[in-house]
């Protein structure tokens, strides 16, 4: 352990149930990195739970390393000395602001299998998040500015767009694994349409287009064969039925991929994002009409309900973990934040899918503009790869919604409510509605998240 690269984390949302279980368990299998993990919660509690299941982590099979974990009860105290800031919060509670954003607009007929990114409810929710966001590139410009900043929060572009606001400097990118599922199932492809062996995710290359959960693949290759060929008859196979395996009929998290499929056969492009997020980016008589529409496509409505259900087991979880009723055990998440750290520390080289500003790399998109798309990682290094243009068709649905996004993020910032309203209902699911049902529901979805909010969106 003595040639062990030591570093210091600081965790904005330390009471993570998710994102945090699966880093502190990646942290502790890796033989490379050590250190410490400050983390920070507005619940203190759930912060202190973690602090001693990340400690139980050293002492788990499998362990290869130490992590010292503590509890802190301050942001400024979390970020003071941080080399990786590493947020992930949950914006508001469910049972309230997020049940209003997903199931409110229910009664007028608009559904939402995420509405967490885009989306009536997620622009309401990037409502409360960005003022939190503001407070959070604030401190670390004060207290840590050349850490480097891991972004897993939604509405991802929105947040991470935030953070470079606020402060230009900021070495900050967000992650997100939907690529990953696209490259797996491409995987899947390869084995049945070439009679390969599974090929690991890593080993199908991508060149990723768009941003956050409507990313587009235009280059697929394994062992430099195109898959595009292979892809298309694996899409003419399960298009109507659609692919099952059995976690499908178990997980609200999970579709048949008919979406997907349907988006192959109408623009000769990869949608590369799950389904339940493709959707919502789309026309809503295309896939989101009505609950019938949403079984045919074959994938699923998460409720809140459900997501509370969730976060009841993982509390139960953590007690048993803490409390010693249950062994607490690690396993590789499959998720990449500590490869990305080890490349950024110079211990290797990554090329992966992430949330920048657009430099240029996507030449179709306003300059600044967060896109999501690969990049090399290399010591203190993170350079964007050149994607190229994309089919016209594909184009105008992605530009539009960076469009949306960025008309968002300065009404946002100038404090225009009325500015705010418009691109809120210029979304595919706003345009729907009718003028009057439109002030109607955005009056009272503001409402029932008034308390995140600030004061000029409440005048």
């Amino acid at each position: 352990m003595t040639n062990m690269k030591k570093i210091n984390i600081a965790y904005i949302g330390g009471g993570s149930r998710g994102w945090a279980w699966k880093l502190m368990s990646d942290l502790v299998i890796d033989d490379e990195i050590s250190g410490e993990v400050k983390l920070y919660d507005i619940d203190f509690s759930a912060a202190k739970t973690n602090e001693i299941i990340g400690n139980k982590l050293n002492t788990a099979d499998g362990a290869k390393t130490f992590w010292d974990y503590k509890a802190v009860a301050t942001l400024d105290e979390a970020l003071v000395g941080a080399d990786f800031v590493i947020i992930s919060i949950t914006p508001g509670t469910l049972d309230k602001e997020m049940r209003s954003d997903v199931h409110t607009p229910e009664k007028y007929g608009i559904f939402q299998p995420v509405g967490d990114t885009v989306g009536l409810g997620g622009y309401v929710r990037a409502m409360r998040t960005i003022p939190m966001y503001v407070e959070f590139a604030s401190a670390i410009k004060k207290y840590c500015p050349n850490a480097w900043v891991i972004n897993y929060t939604n509405p991802m572009t929105l947040c991470v767009r935030t953070l470079y606001e606020v402060f230009p400097e900021i070495k900050a990118f967000g992650c997100c694994h939907e690529v990953f599922s696209t490259q797996n199932l491409l995987a899947i492809a390869v084995k049945e349409i070439l009679q390969k062996d599974l090929p690991k995710r890593h080993e199908i290359e991508v060149n990723v287009h768009g941003i956050n959960h409507f990313t587009w693949i235009d280059k697929a290759y394994y062992q430099g064969t195109d898959l595009f060929p292979v892809y298309r008859e694996f899409v003419d196979k399960y298009w109507e039925k659609g692919y099952w395996d059995s976690s499908v009929e178990d997980s609200p998290f999970k579709s048949k991929e008919r979406v997907k499929f349907d988006l192959f056969k109408r623009y000769g492009l990869i949608a590369c994002a799950g389904d339940r997020h493709l959707v919502e980016f789309l026309p809503r008589n295309w896939y989101l009409q009505n609950e019938d529409m949403v079984k045919k496509w074959g994938f699923k409505l998460t409720t809140v309900d459900y997501r509370i259900q969730m976060l009841t087991e993982k509390n139960r979880l953590g007690h048993n973990w803490v409390n010693g009723v249950e062994k607490v055990e690690i396993s590789l998440s499959g998720e990449e934040g500590v490869q990305q750290i080890k490349a950024l520390l110079g211990l290797n080289t990554l090329v992966t899918n992430v949330n920048t500003p657009n430099m240029g790399q996507v030449p179709y998109l306003p300059l600044g503009a967060v896109v999501e798309g690969n990049a090399v990682f290399r010591s203190n290094s993170i350079q964007p790869v050149f994607v190229g243009d994309i089919k016209d068709d594909v184009k105008q649905l992605i530009t539009s919604h960076v469009l949306t996004q960025e008309a968002f993020i300065k009404a946002y910032f100038n404090e225009d409510k009325e500015a705010v309203f418009n691109a809120w209902l210029s979304d595919p699911q706003g345009k729907t509605l009718e003028i009057d049902n439109a002030k109607q529901l955005f009056s009272e979805m503001l409402e029932n998240t008034k308390a995140y909010l600030p004061a000029w969106l409440l005048k």
